[in-house]
């Protein structure tokens, strides 16, 4: 439905109802003294948006009909029960209220939002709060069922994986010269989001359209609830994953499964018109080019250097395919990882935060045009999303691209493979949770007695007896390793003791208490963290002693490299974070 559908049926702007209590401090929402009505409402009042798939409007009735007997409100205007009247409209109950975010850099800030305005809601949500009012944007976005396609609720102690996806469906006025005419709304940008555990990382892993999968076979559920299997098929483009034969989001999710070995958790999907509105809500995106541009199929203009893009420009920035790069996709992917960068900045700002017409802005805007599966539908569950991605330093969220190669079968080059080369470790690092860049140790988060493991005395290289396993590093790791410890840093009674009985994520190092003042040295050689230390048992070399065990994990970054040196070893791909400015070329 367009905006015009949706919009406040007495053309009372959420955002002007927030004011400041000077008791408290806190900006509050409530209507305008001016705008007529019975009685004082304690929420605001914006138009009940009109039922979309899977969701129904708060003033709808069980029969789809509007709820009869009450007292008449303004034209267009319809007040629920729980709203009519508070006690004292002057102070509002708890609740209800949204503190203003203070000023300046801090962490708490810094909150990851996504492509096309994804997680403009869960921004608000956090910041913001009002419970009615959160119900209320919750009403605005679309579910679909995935069935077992993901994961059936969300939780808040888990690494989780959010398959974020812009379609190239030609919904609302002026988006006539985007996308193809009379699409189902294909997979035309999609985003892999990956969140560690502990949240001090994220991988925004960019799938390209044109990259050839097979999509195995879909159950969906269609728009009567009757339920079929769509079946797949096998070397195609993955953005006919989407909409193609009445593939739904759970299909795509289905296919990522497929293709890199990673199970999305839950899906966010939207459409142009998210660009536009999300860019306009927040008053322009800063973007940056090398060159000027003048591209007459996307109808951009820009200047060399920096600008400022919104609404219908935002959307050509993000779109054109002929005025970077090679013209093809893979560049387009670069420019809006770029864009996509700086929106998180702009969102992310004090300038945006602390201003409540904004946040209301964004929130609906970007509500209005997204959907999601069914597990994560509900105001409860967005809002533990949004807190958990509040967590996320902007300079620990890593944007790339599944690493591809020309498609060997065609002369004409249309489409793209995937790389083997360097493709299996990506994939590998985002499933065993391993971030892209340098993330610190959080030595506090750990438990004294774990943190104790790496004082004490050391003792020397030549005596540290060790065996070294491969559980999970490159073919080849355990004897590099070795060669290094015996030539570089002196542990001579050391040996390669194979592989690992399975694979593990972390690099461990197990040794017997005894022993302590060996594992204290090989961990300052190797960078290994207090809980990477693994007080047990040891096991005997091939001499017949006792010997600690060093098991390389898929963490390791090379012969050498310490796991916590400020260089790290990751597969040969183009990133980027998202805390730095870049210029499209």
């Amino acid at each position: 439905m367009d905006a015009q559908g949706r919009g406040r049926a007495d053309n009372i702007d959420p955002a002007d109802q927030w004011v400041l209590n000077p008791r408290t401090g806190e900006y509050e929402l409530r209507l305008s003294s001016s705008a007529p009505q019975p009685a004082p409402p304690s929420a605001p009042q914006p138009a009940v948006p009109s039922p979309r798939s899977g969701t129904r409007g708060a003033g709808d009735t069980a029969g789809g009909g509007r709820a009869r007997g009450r007292t008449s409100p303004a034209p267009g205007r319809e007040v629920p029960p729980q709203r009519r009247r508070r006690a004292a409209p002057e102070e509002p109950p708890p609740g209800r209220r949204g503190r203003r975010p203070a000023k300046g850099g801090s962490k708490g800030k810094k909150v990851l939002m996504w492509t096309g305005g994804t997680m403009a809601f869960v921004v608000l949500t956090a910041g913001v709060g009002g419970y009615l009012y959160l119900k209320h944007l919750e009403g605005n976005v679309s579910t679909t069922d995935v069935g077992d396609a993901g994961s059936s609720s969300f939780s808040k102690d888990e690494a989780f994986n959010i398959l974020v996806i812009g379609t190239d469906k030609r919904t609302g006025a002026g988006n006539e010269g985007y996308g193809d005419k009379g699409s189902a709304g294909h997979a035309d940008t999609t985003i892999l989001l990956h969140v560690a555990k502990d949240r001090s990382n994220a991988t925004a892993l960019s799938i390209p359209r044109d990259l050839i999968v097979d999509i195995p076979d879909c159950p969906t559920t269609q728009e009567d609830g009757t339920k079929t299997v769509i079946p797949g098929t096998q070397g195609v483009r993955f953005n006919t994953s989407l909409g193609e034969s009445g593939r739904d989001a759970g299909c795509t999710m289905r296919t990522v499964k497929e293709a890199t070995g990673i199970q999305p958790d839950h899906f966010m999907m939207a459409d142009f018109n998210a660009v536009k509105t999300l860019t306009t809500a927040v008053d322009g995106v800063e973007v940056c080019v090398e060159h000027a541009v003048d591209d007459e199929k996307s109808k951009l203009k820009l200047p060399p250097g920096k600008s400022t893009v919104e609404g219908e420009q935002a959307l050509a920035f993000v779109r054109t395919r002929h005025a970077f790069g090679n013209e093809g996709d893979l560049d387009r992917i670069k420019v809006q990882q770029q864009f996509l960068g700086s929106l998180m900045r702009k969102m992310s700002s004090s300038d945006t935060l602390t201003s409540p017409t904004k946040l209301v802005k964004l929130a609906e805007a970007a509500t209005k045009a997204l959907t999601v599966d069914s597990a994560i539908g509900n105001v409860g569950t967005l809002k533990d999303i949004a807190l958990e991605l509040k967590k996320v330093p902007t300079k620990n969220i890593t944007f790339t691209t599944v690493p591809v190669k020309d498609n060997p079968a065609e002369k004409v080059k249309a489409t793209v493979v995937l790389n083997e080369a360097t493709a299996p470790q990506v994939f590998d690092m985002i499933k065993n949770d391993i971030s892209f860049t340098e993330v610190k140790q959080q030595k506090k988060k750990e438990a004294a007695a774990v943190a104790a493991r790496l004082k004490g005395e050391k003792s020397e290289p030549g005596e540290v007896r060790v065996r070294v396993l491969n559980g999970g590093a490159p073919d080849g790791s355990a004897q590099k390793e070795l060669d290094h410890l015996q030539i570089e840093a002196g542990v001579t009674k050391s040996e390669n003791a194979g592989n690992a009985p399975a694979e593990v994520a972390k690099t461990t190092l197990e040794y017997d208490p005894a022993q302590a003042d060996q594992a204290r040295r090989l961990a300052d050689i190797l960078g290994l963290s207090g809980s990477a230390m693994k007080p047990g048992e040891s096991v005997t070399n091939s001499q017949g002693l006792p010997t600690m065990t060093l098991t390389l994990g898929k963490d390791f970054k090379g012969a050498g490299i310490k796991l916590n040196a400020s260089s790290m070893e990751t597969p040969d791909v183009d990133k980027s974070t998202a805390d730095k400015v870049q210029c499209a070329s």
